[in-house]
């Protein structure tokens, strides 16, 4: 006499996909063309300014950015945001 067995057709709550969808938002991150530094202050206020609007960061990915002067590119971050959508 064995334990019993929970039926294939049964799912857990924890299995069950999320009745949301979502949304994106993709912001881009530079710092000035002097110096080569990321202002971690400046970050983090960043993202915390897109928090209060329920934006959660999904990613971060490095890339170059167009600058503000000329057609050349400096490094900067791509962030990446997600909320779900109401």
């Amino acid at each position: 006499m064995g334990a019993a067995v929970p039926s294939d057709t049964q799912e857990s709550s924890t299995t069950m996909s999320t009745p949301y969808t979502f949304e994106y938002k993709v912001v881009t991150f530079r710092e000035s063309l002097i110096g080569d530094a990321l202002d971690s202050d400046k970050l983090e206020k960043v993202l915390n300014k897109h928090a209060e609007d329920g934006w959660a960061l999904k990613a971060i990915t490095a890339a170059d950015v167009k600058g503000r002067i000329g057609p050349g590119a400096v490094e900067g971050l791509l962030l990446t945001l997600e909320r779900p959508r109401a």
